[in-house]
Formats: C-alpha cells, structure tokens, sequence
C-alpha cells in the first residue's frame, strides 16, 4: 500500500513544514486544518477543512478518507493569553478531544493506520512551573503534573496496542513560517522591528535577563516526522528534538537586524502582548506604504506575542531556570540532521518577507 500521510494541524508552524517535508519525500498527503496552508511545494495535496474541535464534522469528514497509512498530529487548541490556559482543565481536556476526534474514524473497521507521530514538547519536563533537570531526558519518569500531554498518550498508547506504531516528539522552541498562530516568533519579532523602523526607534531587544535555550527549526522537525515514520527505531519511543546548538537572544539580534534591515539600539523591555496591539494602526500604515499583504495585526500574531512575552523573559531581573534537553537518543536511532539557530531565524524572516508578510529591508 502507498504511504499516504494525514497531518493534523496543516496551518500552524509544525503542520505546514510537515507537508512540505512529505510532499519533498514523495508522499501523498492530506493536509487537515480550518484553512488551507501555505505551501510552496508544487506536488498536488489534499485539504480537509474540519474544526477538531467538532466530534460530528470530524466524523464525517475523516471517516470518508480511505487509505490513510500514516498520521502526523501536530493541531493544538490554546486559549486566549495562551500562557494560563496550560494550566486549566478545559484546555487538556478539549486538546484531548480534539485528538480523539481525529484518530477514532481513521482506526475503525478496515483500518489501513500503520503509524501515528504526536508532537509533545518541553512542558512535559515541567518548564512553565519548575525548574527541569538538566538536561532532560526522555527516560526519566513523567513529571507529575496536569498536561493536556499525558493525557493524549494515554490514549494513543490505548487505541495503538496491537494495531499501529507511534512516536512521540519533545522539541524546544519550534521556530517557522506561519503567522496568525499560537506560538512562533519569527512573525512577531519581524512586525516589532518594522514598527521601531517606522516609529524611528532602534530595535531594541525588548525582554528582561540574559539566558541561554535551545530551539529547532520547523524544516528539521518535520523531516523528524518523515524519518520516525518510516524508521522502526523510533516506533513506540519518545525523542526530545533541538536543532543542536544553543543560543542567546542578544546575540542572534544583531543577525535579525541585518534581514529585517533595521538598526539595533540598547535594550529597552516592552511588554509585547501590550506593545503591538497598541500599535495596531502604525501597522496598517507600513502595510500600506509597502505594498503588504492585508493581514491586520490580530491576523499576524495569533497568540505569540504572550509567547514572545515568555520566551523573552520580560520583566524577569533573575535567568530563569535552564532549560536543556538531551537529543542523544535521536541521534542514536539514527536522525542526525542539525541546523544553526542564528540562520534559521533569519532564513525565516526572509521567508515572510518574501511571502509579502513583512517589509523588506
């Protein structure tokens, strides 16, 4: 039978490098999200438009898919202000829903599922309420806390016994191309340094205490995606997944300035999630004047500018707790693809000013 992959998700960060990713492997694909993703691949692929959210929809549409061999689940529901929202029951719960809705029609009667991937990340070490172990393993024992993360595996460990393989990904800080969603930076940090350039303000690095993290470009993850898919290494394990170095903000900062064509000044913290909606106008003009597509900064943003917020560590005066993991164990199932974190900001900055999202330089 032809590999024939569903990824749920297909608009957000992951999901849309992940039909990339297959589409370049030769696979044939069905990209499942609310709106059509953005993909640059010319090989024809398949759009379901369904809310997972919406157990009846999600019937009715995935239960009139045939063939499907492969499942890459990558959609996720946050709240508005998303960093409470990971806290509160509703949100694990609808999550878990969500998942459900997907996996349940295709692993029916007459099933040709072969292998489910489940994208996790660094909350399953405890990063949003504790200091994790460094580095974080994948072996270590489930961190003792309510995550909408334990909750899905249980279920897919359930529903997968005996009758499909599955693999669980952890990466950190996933850095890619789309807007309009949860959690990526690169569409904020671009929008914040176009607004400076028009107030005539240098861009200032506008978070708190200096540290270092690690993070992993959307392209290396979803070439993950292919890898475990395909690879019995990776069936029924968990792998943490970084791009292989480290980084701090300051110093990718200069290299970000270069693309967005703007000029670094001293740092100056601004609180994001208040700076760019209040500034919603001044970007209306910059999208005029350069001619942009007419995405209005709501559009833009999604939830990550309380991402940014986070990430930034604004209003922190102490370094937050490390937070490292181990990728040995990808590395010695056999993925050993790595990515510097300082060109893949920039490689997806200049990505979103091609596309007519930001301003060119």
């Amino acid at each position: 039978m032809p590999n024939k992959v569903l990824i749920a998700g297909a608009s957000g960060v992951v999901g849309a490098a992940a039909v990339e990713a297959f589409l370049a492997d030769g696979w044939e694909v069905v990209a499942l999200s609310r709106r059509r993703p953005e993909i640059a691949h010319a090989k024809p692929y398949t759009h379901v438009a369904v809310d997972l959210r919406d157990a009846q929809a999600s019937r009715a549409a995935l239960g009139a898919l045939s063939g499907v061999t492969h499942v890459v689940y990558a959609a996720l529901f946050e709240k508005p202000g998303l960093i409470a929202g990971w806290t509160e029951r509703d949100q694990m719960q609808t999550n878990l829903a969500m998942l459900q809705n997907c996996l349940a029609p295709l692993a029916g009667a007459g099933s040709s599922l072969r292998h489910v991937s489940l994208l996790q990340g660094t909350k399953a070490y405890g990063i949003h309420l504790h200091p994790m172990p460094i580095p974080a393993r994948e072996r270590a024992p489930r961190d003792p806390h309510a995550n909408f993360y334990w909750l899905q595996e249980d279920y897919l460990k359930e529903l997968s016994a005996g009758r499909f393989a599955f693999t669980i990904l952890r990466p950190q800080l996933i850095i890619g191309g789309a807007y309009g969603v949860a959690m990526n930076l690169a569409p904020v940090i671009g929008a914040y340094a176009a607004i400076c350039r028009e107030l005539g303000e240098p861009f200032a690095f506008p978070g708190g205490v200096s540290y270092v993290w690690e993070a992993v470009d959307a392209r290396l993850l979803a070439n993950v995606f292919v890898w475990a898919s395909q690879s019995p290494a990776a069936h029924g394990q968990h792998f943490n997944v970084t791009n292989g170095d480290v980084f701090e903000w300051r110093n990718v900062w200069p290299a970000m300035a270069a693309t967005l064509g703007v000029a670094i000044g001293p740092d100056r913290p601004r609180e994001l999630k208040q700076f760019l909606p209040a500034h919603s106008a001044v970007w209306d003009r910059i999208v005029a004047r350069h001619g942009l597509r007419q995405v209005a900064m709501p559009d833009l943003l999604g939830e990550s500018h309380h991402y940014a917020d986070f990430c930034f560590a604004y209003g922190a005066s102490v370094p937050p707790p490390p937070a490292f993991v181990s990728a040995i164990k990808l590395r010695q199932a056999g993925f050993h693809e790595v990515c510097d974190s300082e060109q893949m900001f920039c490689h997806w900055l200049e990505n979103l000013i091609a596309r007519g999202i930001l301003p060119r330089a």
